[in-house]
């Protein structure tokens, strides 16, 4: 496992900028591969759980960018989205060329949304989508599933990993699993037994908790990068 560095940057946006960390590992010469990650309604790119999985990631030898958006705008938060990997396609110091885009909650929303977006252009960067708590329907609306998940029925073939609590009042399982057997694209899905939306489990330690989101996502991206 490879020791990290975090750098603070802020990435042009429309007439503002974006603040943004990129986790670098410090011993791999030639990383290729970056996961874009972004927080849900609440909170910015210091929430504990983005930090914990950017260094697991870094410390596996790839990249990895956290950012704030603090819009409740899903639109505008997609569009800041498509700024930061504009901005890393660009960037000169990494030769990135596999892209993972990822996000807790409602930023797993925009993740999928530029995903698609990308796709309907012809963009092929994308790689696969890393979904954390993704808001399938907010509490008690599960009638609202259809339209939330609309962006991930379009996908048709990146692959997509689901991290989700067993007791998340913001994804049903049932109406998760159903959507994964609707959906074109390739899935995962990684249950926490007993986690909350915000992956809180009763008489667990976070730690324990953070730990085995982070092995699941890093596995993950590992699997995919080898295909």
């Amino acid at each position: 496992m490879a020791e990290c560095s975090e750098e603070t940057i802020k990435i042009p946006f429309a007439e503002k900028w974006l603040d943004a960390v990129i986790t670098v590992p410090d011993k791999v010469a030639d990383v290729r591969t970056v996961l874009v990650l972004t927080h849900g309604a609440g909170g910015d790119m210091n929430f504990r759980h983005l930090v914990s999985l950017a260094q697991a990631v870094a410390a596996c030898g790839d990249l990895c960018v956290r950012f704030t958006c603090k819009s409740l705008n899903l639109t505008y938060r997609v569009k800041a989205y498509g700024a930061v990997l504009k901005y890393l396609k660009s960037h000169d110091r990494f030769t990135l060329t596999k892209f993972f885009l990822g996000g807790r909650s409602m930023g797993a929303r925009a993740a999928v949304s530029l995903a698609r977006q990308l796709s309907d252009e012809g963009d092929e960067c994308v790689q696969g989508m890393v979904c954390v708590s993704f808001p399938l329907h907010p509490p008690a609306q599960t009638h609202t599933h259809q339209q939330r998940s609309q962006d991930l029925r379009a996908l048709s073939h990146q692959p997509v990993l689901f991290i989700s609590g067993t007791a998340d009042n913001m994804c049903k399982r049932k109406l998760l699993e159903e959507l994964v057997g609707d959906m074109r694209a390739p899935t995962a899905v990684r249950w926490v037994e007993g986690g909350s939306h915000g992956l809180t489990v009763r008489g667990r330690p976070e730690e324990a908790v953070l730990k085995e989101v982070n092995t699941h996502v890093t596995e993950w991206i590992h699997t995919q990068v080898s295909e």
